[in-house]
This record gives structure tokens, C-alpha cells and sequence, in this order.
């Protein structure tokens, strides 16, 4: 059967999405789905099972059990005519460093089928993606990393798809590279591309329309952003600066009022059982402990929260 996707409103539909490798089980059971045009964050540590999931989806990885349907195209039986329709960007996205930066676009243009005529016509608007607009001739092993990203996303998007998987495209790159690639996934969303992103830095998944929170092949949690958080968690957070700080942890780990801590920082976040009695209990408690306290204050709650909170659970 072909591709249902002038359609359907999901571009990506996965059902008991199981994968073994021998006794191991690397993703267990794992459904959810994926609306056109949205960017989707597949949040969770190392080894939680993202990339194995994202490798089954993108037809490179046979599931042991369960169904998925990218585009209309099933994973298990329609791999090639999904690997034509979907740009992929994996952790080790292979740039060819002693290629320059034309030379690697071109080269990614004619492994994805694309016309000389069709690529040439492509090349400016991947350049200018990029930011490397009067730099193609220029080798890519002299780029920096957060360039080599921006063009390694060129490369996966030069023919055009409608979904993207990106899996830990950020892994390894500063601040600002993060930020400014970011950017890229956004604009591409707004012309309706679907983005489907992997990710371990729990800022990131604050940029995302819907998250999945995954854990040892298990999918814990999944919603948008403020959905998850309205669900687990408190309205705020109480957040201190004190010194002593780990003798202040140590001590407050042991208080009954207190339902979770996590430090931040230099400061302590402290969700209380009353969150209204925390305002009193806390200088009380600093106080009690000859703890000097040098802030506190109400604090949103963040994914980090969330995910420390669900993991705690």
C-alpha cells in the first residue's frame, strides 16, 4: 500500500514499538503519535532508547515487535520508500571533511536521488540555511562545530522532505550553536516540515510542541511542555542560596516537609508537601542549622523538574 500522507493528519503513527537485541529489551512497548507540521522532542538520558527508536522509523532498524507508519509507509515492510521521503540527521552525521562545503551538499543531493539541474537549484537556498553563503568553496574540516552542524542539516534537507528526524543533532556543540540551531528547526516548522528531534538537554524539550519523556525503553510522560508540567508538578518551586550549601542538602533531605530536592546551581530547588509553609519553614530551618541563607525565592518549574520528578517516581 503507498503513502496515505495527502491525508492523514499524522505523519508519524507508532504502535507496542518493541526492539530487543538478545536478552536486552532497548525500547519496550513505546506508542505515540506525531501531527504534520509539528516539532516532536523525544526526551530522555543516555541509553533510554531514542536512537533505537528513531532507527526503526527511519527504516533502519527492523522492530521485534509492534507497528509504525511514517508518511502512510509502513516501517516493517515499506523501509525503502521511507528512507525516499525523510531527511535523517544521526548523532555521527558523516560529513566528508576533506570535501569543501558545495562538495559535500552536492554529494548528499545525488545520494538522495537528485537531478545535477535540481541540486544546483537547491545549493543557494542550502548555503544561505546554513549561513555559508560565500564560503562554499571552503573546506569543511576548517568550519566550527556549531557551522559543521548547520551544514551537516543541509545536507539532510536538500531534497526538500516533509519529516526530519534529527537524533542529538546538538550533542557536542556550545551554547549559542544550540540556540542559533534551534532557530533552523523552528523556520522549518512554520513551512510545515515535520521535525521529529531526539535530545538529553532538558532545555531543549521547552522548544518542542509535544515532548515524550523516555526511560529505559519506557515511555514515562507525553504532552506539550506546559501540559506535563500543569500534570506533575507544582505552580513553583521554592529556590535558596545558602552556605553551608551540601550541609543545607544533606539536612534538608531528611525533613518531613519537604517532598523532593535538587540542586541547581549553587542553590537548592525545594518542592514542599505545603508548598505554602515552605515560605516560614525554610528561614526557620536555616536558622534551627546555623545555615546563613543569602536568597530565596519562587521559581517556575522547568523540564528538568519534571523529569528528575517522574524519574524519582
Amino acid at each position: 500500500m503507498g503513502s496515505t500522507q495527502s491525508n492523514a493528519e499524522f505523519a508519524i503513527e507508532v504502535e507496542g514499538l518493541v526492539r530487543r537485541f538478545g536478552s536486552f529489551t532497548a525500547v519496550d512497548g513505546v506508542s505515540f503519535k506525531v501531527r504534520r507540521g509539528e516539532v516532536f522532542g523525544f526526551l530522555g538520558p543516555n541509553g533510554a532508547g531514542k536512537t533505537t527508536t528513531i532507527r526503526m522509523l527511519c527504516g533502519l532498524l527492523l522492530p521485534t515487535e509492534g507497528s509504525g507508519r511514517v508518511s502512510g509507509y509502513d516501517i516493517r515492510t515499506q523501509s525503502q520508500s521511507i528512507r525516499g521521503i525523510i531527511g535523517y540527521m544521526s548523532q555521527k552525521f558523516s560529513l566528508y571533511t576533506d570535501l569543501s562545503v558545495a562538495e559535500n551538499i552536492r554529494f548528499y543531493g545525488g545520494v538522495y536521488g537528485m537531478s545535477r539541474e535540481e541540486i544546483e537549484e537547491r545549493l543557494p537556498q542550502i548555503l544561505e540555511l546554513s549561513g555559508l553563503r560565500g564560503r562554499e568553496n571552503e573546506l569543511t574540516a576548517n568550519l566550527a562545530g556549531g557551522f559543521r552542524q548547520r551544514l551537516a542539516l543541509g545536507c539532510a534537507i536538500i531534497h526538500s522532505p516533509q519529516i526530519i528526524f534529527l537524533d542529538e543533532p546538538t550533542a557536542g556543540v556550545d551554547p549559542i550553536s544550540r540556540r542559533d540551531f534551534w532557530d533552523l528547526i523552528y523556520n522549518l516548522s512554520e513551512e510545515g516540515v515535520t521535525i521529529l528531534v531526539t535530545t538529553h538537554f532538558m532545555d531543549e524539550a521547552e522548544h518542542c510542541h509535544t515532548v515524550a519523556l523516555i526511560h529505559e525503553g519506557h515511555l514515562i510522560a507525553i504532552g506539550s511542555p506546559e501540559e506535563l508540567k500543569r500534570q506533575h508538578l507544582a505552580d513553583v518551586l521554592w529556590e535558596i542560596e545558602c552556605t553551608p550549601l551540601f550541609e543545607a542538602y544533606r539536612l534538608l533531605s531528611s525533613e518531613p516537609a519537604v517532598e523532593r530536592l535538587s540542586l541547581y546551581g549553587s542553590a537548592i530547588q525545594v518542592l514542599g508537601k505545603d508548598h505554602r509553609k515552605m515560605a516560614g519553614f525554610l528561614p526557620r530551618f536555616c536558622r534551627k542549622h546555623n545555615i546563613e541563607l543569602l536568597r530565596m525565592e519562587e521559581v517556575t518549574p522547568t523540564m528538568e523538574n519534571l523529569f528528575l520528578t517522574l524519574m524519582e517516581r
